[in-house]
């Protein structure tokens, strides 16, 4: 057993390997906190024929015995992946693809599992590190280590792997992944950090990566097994050449062709001709014309940048394709835009909910809800294809992460606008960058649904195309499909016109130095601000009402010790106010209650309902109350929903009342004024204040005689069939 431990942060982190799974061809188990996972790594034997793709898997788990919790549903066992599981496994898979080597097409598989989870520390960044260093110590050949650090930005200071709580306060959520000389991978979300600030963020990350590797480095030395041989299959340089003499010029027109699907299919032709051109009874030969056929397809897009100073489609470095948008092209979504931007187009819908719509997640420590929500949609048709529709894959919920973050800063909270938020984003076009149009159609359809945002957001894709040995480079803004595929880089950034929301960073060469990310940031940041002007022609703040289709909310301020009263025993009463109003009713623990209707009049009346439910009685308010219970000495009025008051004898009538019940009857209705509330919150009440004569303590009239009300009618005046008799003073009435 071998253990590497290195401070990160705060805290020690633990790497250990050699006591549990020991038949996996590299395990270790990663501790930080109380936080523990295992990762390991394997190959297949033998290499898998007749693929040109690297055949690596990546799994995240997340167990709920890590918490101490049992799963919930019929089976109580773990089910499919969760979205944090998804994301967290495409976030390992991604910084390792460059390190294999070329011909590597061994089924490779890393596997990490959550066994202990404590309520500061997250998993992902251990995962990550853990994967790196059971790749190191396994035979698996990657070219050197990496290690992953959290960032988080508290108090305008660099917080390495910052806790839960801190999260939640942070500016940053930073995620960077490196080598000991590169920045590998990036993944970010931020409250409109500047550029400056987020490069600064990320060198912190790298320094600390160091520390890391060194760890890892140790001990792939002390107990590391010797890595497979690769031979990768070569094409023989005369050969190569012949084919680069035949095929160079055709693709290189076919690929300067500016409408994508009229240049795929001038790319084919010209690989049809090359095929054509060599006998079917030679097929080393044709196998070798397609090798080179595609390293040419990378060689067109590299020299043409690097050499000759220009794009494929002929803009310039900086340049961004043409944008158009529009918005309400839905007439009964809440909010919907379209834009376009060269030949990716997004159609962005966007939907008003309530609290009952919020999305219920199941995390390991526990059950969380969310109220905005992005979900991203790429049917085949998109391009051009024919595939079978399926549920999201693991690309369609990164991508939608990835502008579900982008957006949310931005979003009000539930204070400013009680309404649960989902925005679909459906790509009908697509040659690069989709999930930043999805982030730039998001901010449009949230704004013609009234949505009050705090600055729009815009979302741009760079690229770069790197010469390893001379250090030549050239930043692409808005990349195309074609300079995705075939660059080194693909670096997304989403912001304000104030600074970054999110940051999602891939490559495939050995990384990149700060001074290329502080270009590309700075290049990002001139696009983005062009973008958002366009973007502002067409709508530049939010309507200023919600759809005539969207439910209203009506929000209310009720004290907390009133929400018993509102819901009621068993919840009978909240669901008599529904069942009486048809709205919706969500009653926050802060003493929040939103009440949804599709009609304002609906809506009006329950909350009438609720705030004679809570209301307080208030001096010298008049109310008309209901007689429950009388007594000798008075009588008990409720004169708000379970709130009574007492009516004493003296308060009845300006007269001397001896029997309360020749005055009253339980179930009687009448009018009372509160005259006193003391600190215990007893109402005392008064009736004859409200008779005529009233403003006299001893309620006697110009002529000296005592008035009552008439019993038949109830309205002030005489009709006794006693004679009057003079009171004077006001005197308690005797009691019995």
């Amino acid at each position: 057993m071998h253990t590497a431990q290195v401070e990160v942060g705060r805290s020690t982190l633990t790497i250990e390997t050699g006591k549990l799974a020991k038949q996996a061809d590299g395990a270790v188990t990663v501790r930080y906190g109380d936080t523990f996972v295992i990762v390991t790594a394997c190959a297949a034997a033998t290499a898998r024929e007749g693929i040109d793709f690297l055949p690596l898997t990546v799994d995240y788990r997340e167990y709920a015995y890590a918490s101490g919790r049992i799963p919930g549903g019929f089976f109580k066992r773990e089910g499919k992946p969760t979205e944090k599981e998804v994301l967290t496994s495409r976030l390992i898979d991604r910084p390792f693809r460059p390190l294999f080597p070329d011909g590597w097409t061994r089924e490779t598989q890393i596997i990490a599992l959550l066994l202990s989870a404590d309520p500061e520390n997250d998993s992902d960044v251990l995962a990550l590190t853990g994967a790196s260093a059971a790749l190191a110590i396994s035979s698996i050949p990657v070219a050197h280590p990496i290690a992953a650090v959290r960032v988080g930005l508290l108090d305008g200071a660099f917080v390495i792997n910052p806790t839960y709580p801190e999260r939640k306060q942070s500016d940053l959520d930073l995620i960077v992944a490196g080598s000991r000389a590169a920045i590998v991978m990036v993944e970010a979300g931020a409250r409109e950090v500047r550029e400056d600030v987020m490069l600064g963020a990320l060198e912190a990350g790298h320094a600390a990566i160091r520390d890391i590797i060194d760890a890892i480095e140790t001990m792939a030395a002390a107990v590391g097994k010797p890595k497979t041989d690769v031979a990768a299959k070569d094409v023989d340089a005369a050969v190569r050449q012949e084919i680069e003499a035949q095929a160079l010029a055709p693709l290189a027109d076919a690929m300067r062709v500016k409408d994508k699907l009229e240049s795929y299919a001038q790319v084919d032709r010209a690989l049809d001709d090359l095929l054509a051109s060599i006998p079917d009874d030679d097929p080393d030969r044709r196998a070798d014309a397609k090798v080179v056929f595609k390293d040419l397809k990378e060689k067109v897009l590299r020299d043409e940048v690097l050499d000759a100073g220009r794009r494929l489609d002929g803009r310039a470095f900086d340049q961004v394709r043409d944008i158009s948008s529009d918005i309400g092209v839905l007439p009964r979504a809440h909010g919907s835009a379209v834009f376009t931007r060269g030949e990716t187009q997004a159609l962005v819908s966007a939907t008003l909910g309530t609290a009952d719509d919020q999305q219920k997640i199941e995390l390991v420590d526990g059950e969380t809800y969310k109220r905005f929500m992005l979900h991203y949609n790429f049917p085949p048709f998109s391009v051009g294809e024919v595939k079978f529709l399926r549920g999201p894959g693991r690309r369609e919920i990164g991508h939608g992460h990835l502008a579900e973050r982008s957006l949310a800063p931005m979003i009000p909270s539930e204070e400013e606008f009680p309404y649960t938020l989902r925005v679909v984003s459906d790509i009908l076009e697509s040659n690069g960058s989709s999930s930043m149009a999805s982030v730039c159609g998001g901010a449009l359809a949230l704004m013609d649904a009234g949505v009050p945002m705090k600055r729009p957001v815009a979302g741009i894709a760079m690229g770069l195309i790197l010469d390893e040995a001379s250090g030549r480079h050239a930043i692409l803004s808005d990349i195309a499909g074609a300079e995705d595929h075939y660059g080194d880089m693909d670096f997304k950034v989403a912001g304000t016109s104030e600074g970054i929301t999110a940051l999602q960073m891939d490559i495939k060469v050995s990384g990149i130095t700060t001074e290329i990310m502080r270009e590309a940031l700075d290049q990002a940041r001139a696009g983005r601000l062009h973008i958002l002007e366009k973007m502002g022609v067409t709508i530049s703040t939010p309507r200023e009402s919600i759809s005539t289709h969207a439910p209203r909310i009506v929000t209310i301020q009720i004290p907390v010790d009133k929400i018993r009263d509102v819901i009621g025993p068993g919840g009978k009463t909240i669901r008599s106010i529904i069942d009486r109003t048809g709205v919706k009713i969500d009653v926050e623990d802060d003493g929040r209650v939103n009440v949804a209707s599709t009609d304002e009049e609906s809506a009006q009346k329950a909350i009438a309902i609720i705030e004679e439910l809570t209301a307080s009685p208030e001096l010298n308010k008049t109310y008309l109350g209901k007689v429950q219970r009388i007594t000798d000495f008075g009588a008990f009025v409720e004169i708000l929903p379970g709130i009574d008051g007492l009516l004493h004898v003296s308060e009845i009538a300006h007269y001397r009342v001896n029997e309360v019940r020749n005055e009253l009857t339980e179930g009687d209705q009448v009018l009372v004024k509160v005259i006193n509330v003391d600190p215990s919150g007893k109402v005392r009440l008064s009736r004859k204040a409200l008779l005529p004569g009233g403003s006299s303590d001893n309620g006697d009239k110009g002529d000296g005689q005592p008035r009552r009300p008439d019993r038949r009618g109830g309205a002030p005046g005489g009709g006794s069939s006693r004679p009057p008799r003079q009171r004077g003073g006001n005197r308690e009435p005797a009691r019995r």
